[in-house]
């Protein structure tokens, strides 16, 4: 049997439409997301958009708007790995930072703490095989562009 690159950019963008699922799975059973979780599920929306879009018009245009798509997911996913491990510093609202609190004043320190985030990017909540859900989500989406780009270069794949 032989898929053909369209049939790849859909299951493609079904993979990304799947890790969404999966996160609001999550998110139902109580893991609540942060701000780098919430960033890295746009770019998946719009590679299963794309992947609907292709079921009627087959342009290869959308297939390189699928690499875009899932390329971003990956990198948005690499970027809030590295936060988690401590490799890099994420932002500011997400991991704790309040910037100079020696030149707060109390009610100023108390508004900031008031208003801080209460998930933090760089606590993971949960772990599998040693990995956090969003190495997970790098893991899968680089697959994800893989597949992409394997369909917008118009090559299908074999499968025996």
């Amino acid at each position: 049997m032989t898929l053909s690159s369209r049939q790849l950019a859909i299951i493609a963008g079904a993979g990304s439409a799947a890790l969404l699922i999966t996160a609001l799975i999550f998110q139902s059973i109580g893991y609540v997301p942060c701000e780098l979780c919430i960033l890295q599920r746009w770019p998946h929306l719009a590679a299963a958009a794309i992947a609907a879009l292709l079921i009627f018009i087959d342009r290869r245009v959308l297939r390189w708007l699928g690499v875009l798509a899932a390329g971003l997911a990956c990198a948005f996913a690499i970027y809030h790995t590295g936060v988690e491990f401590g490799w890099w510093e994420g932002p500011s609202a997400c991991t704790g930072g309040l910037g100079d609190i020696g030149a707060l004043s109390a009610k100023d320190l108390m508004a900031q703490l008031q208003t801080a985030e209460v998930v933090r990017c760089d606590q993971p909540q949960w772990y599998f095989l040693g990995l956090t859900m969003a190495a997970w989500n790098a893991i899968c989406s680089a697959i994800l562009t893989g597949i992409w780009l394997r369909s917008a270069f118009g090559h299908g794949i074999s499968i025996r």
